[in-house]
């Protein structure tokens, strides 16, 4: 069984709109805000991390794109809100373009991280994929939750 494009698509589509709705209703100073909790990220760096995600696991392993990610950068990002916005829709076309030379059957382009390597995310385009869009909608619920706890 196989998933279409355009159904991938509006999966992923949804959780990346809603964080880039929440980002803009946050604003610069809330986005860019911790919340009171023990290693909590802020609403901007949680974002950031997502569209790491989606350079590295689909640009570089599904589509083979040569990808530079510095994720623990990702983490310490910092920065106004209306670029940010701008960069999901960006990735969004580039997901767009990325699935368009997929093969969900095949493996990776280039290796996995040492920790999913056995895994289905480490063994098959499509399982990098279904991957990607498990960290999209957790890393939504999570914006979500650290967007009704920020002072």
């Amino acid at each position: 069984m196989r998933i279409s494009d355009e159904d991938y698509l509006w999966f992923a589509g949804r959780a990346l709109d809603g964080m880039a709705a929440i980002l803009a209703e946050l604003g610069d100073e809330r986005a860019n805000r911790r919340p009171p909790l023990p290693g909590a990220n802020t609403p901007y760096a949680i974002v950031t991390h997502c569209l790491g995600v989606l350079e590295f696991w689909v640009g570089s392993l599904v589509a083979g794109r040569s990808v530079h990610r510095d994720r623990d950068a990702e983490f310490t990002a910092s920065g106004p809100v209306n670029a940010l916005v701008e960069r999901v829709a960006v990735a969004k076309e580039q997901l767009r373009a990325d699935l368009k030379v997929a093969e969900p059957a095949e493996p990776l382009r280039a290796p996995a991280p040492a920790k999913y390597a056995d895994t289905p995310a480490g063994r098959s385009q499509g399982g990098a994929l279904q991957h990607v869009y498990e960290e999209l909608a957790q890393h939504h619920g999570q914006l979500e939750l650290t967007r009704d706890v920020l002072p």
